[in-house]
């Protein structure tokens, strides 16, 4: 089962994404429609709402009167802080219950709007923002929902920012275009990135093209931020730290579009126990590693290591787990970190792989990695490095 997070601002578009996904075979869950099943009449959760907030934001009807609720939470954090804690249980609740009911080969699309609000995105594979620029959004708004143009801008304004969601977005839609543009990029989304990886989440496989070498994105750290916080919430204190490394970790240099990610473990048993739970969480097992694709290879004390994939064919990353304190675990850090401090072996490093012939590219790489290993070590005994603190960035 692939889960897939779907948001965007208000007026965005998120419900025309929701309904073409559902169309294309996606099985929706909708967290407002869930917010609204919660709190029908006779349910615990109106009751507690009422208790909470009074008769007054009752109807005649004993139905919610989600306008009078509205205005009493709007702009008042102490007041959302109640009503959620009242509705997200209930809401979590409903949502565990309709995921335990959706088949093995579901493609599960949560529609939240308040994903990138209440950070949500580590618990889901992949996670899609529509995007439509604050002017176009205050238009449909006004003329299209009846709002006043003063109230769809504070609405806007109460949600996250476009900096925020672009940071929690590892598909951005971009709706500023015709009204019939949006559906082929959906149409897109759904066959060439989300079904296989369905697919591969499934069947717990991998599949990618050769990789190229492409010049430095300074999204890259961004990228990394989010897969290590999906690996910190499936690995939970089985993992030490989570460190984005490899060529990609290091500002303004040219790379292979595959993010590294090295998780440290504490124990030989750990390694091989969290196989199962890698793979549940989108990254497989690899079988091997760079150096030899079919059969493990044991660092330099004896102690296995292993490689794990992304099954995401839009987002390439290798996944490391390495035991606490040994060599290549710690030569992971020394090499990104000496990389970040001298400039001058950065622009050394990239001539070297851009100027040879040699694919595939670790091949190219390697001479270049032995003679810089011991360089690397020799500045860290010098200047008395110590990892720092455990982080993706």
């Amino acid at each position: 089962m692939l889960r897939v997070g779907l948001t965007g601002g208000i007026g965005a578009g998120k419900s025309t994404v929701s309904s073409t996904l559902s169309e294309l075979g996606a099985l929706v869950v909708d967290a407002d429609r869930i917010a609204r099943e919660v709190v029908q009449p006779g349910t615990p959760g109106l009751a507690a709402v009422v208790e909470a907030f009074g008769e007054g934001v009752l109807s005649p009807d004993g139905t919610l009167d989600r306008p009078a609720l509205g205005s009493r939470v709007f702009g008042d954090d102490e007041a959302r802080r109640v009503l959620n804690g009242v509705l997200h249980p209930l809401i979590g609740a409903r949502t565990a219950e309709l995921v335990a009911a959706a088949p093995a080969d579901a493609v599960l699309l949560h529609d939240v709007p308040l994903l990138v609000e209440n950070r949500m995105g580590a618990v889901f594979h992949l996670v899609v923002v529509v995007h439509t620029p604050e002017d176009e959004r205050v238009d449909r708004l006004v003329s299209q929902r009846g709002m006043t143009e003063a109230d769809a801008r504070a609405r806007i304004a109460a949600q996250a920012s476009d900096d925020d969601r672009r940071a929690a977005a590892d598909v951005w839609l971009d709706n500023s275009g015709a009204p019939d543009a949006l559906r082929p990029l959906v149409e897109q989304l759904w066959q060439a990135r989300l079904v296989p990886y369905e697919r591969h989440v499934r069947e717990r496989t991998w599949d990618r093209p050769r990789p190229v070498l492409v010049p430095a994105d300074p999204t890259w750290p961004a990228q990394a931020r989010r897969l290590a916080s999906r690996l910190r919430l499936v690995l939970g204190e089985a993992a030490l730290r989570v460190d984005h490394v490899g060529p990609t970790a290091v500002a303004g240099l040219d790379a292979e579009d595959v993010l590294d990610l090295q998780v440290t473990v504490r124990s030989p048993a750990a390694v091989d126990g969290l196989a199962d739970a890698l793979a549940d969480g989108g990254f497989p097992r690899h079988g091997g590693t760079h150096d030899d694709p079919k059969a493990e290879h044991p660092d330099p004390a004896g102690r296995a290591e292993r490689l794990h994939v992304h099954a995401d064919p839009g987002r390439p990353a290798n996944v490391h787990l390495r035991l606490d304190g040994s060599p290549g675990q710690r030569l992971a850090l020394v090499l990104r970190d000496w990389l970040r401090d001298q400039p001058e072996v950065v622009a050394e490093r990239t001539a070297a792989v851009r100027d040879t012939e040699v694919l595939p590219r670790a091949a190219a790489e390697q001479p270049w990695f032995d003679a810089a290993s011991p360089r690397a070590l020799a500045w860290a005994e010098l200047t008395g490095w110590e990892p720092g603190p455990p982080g993706a960035s």
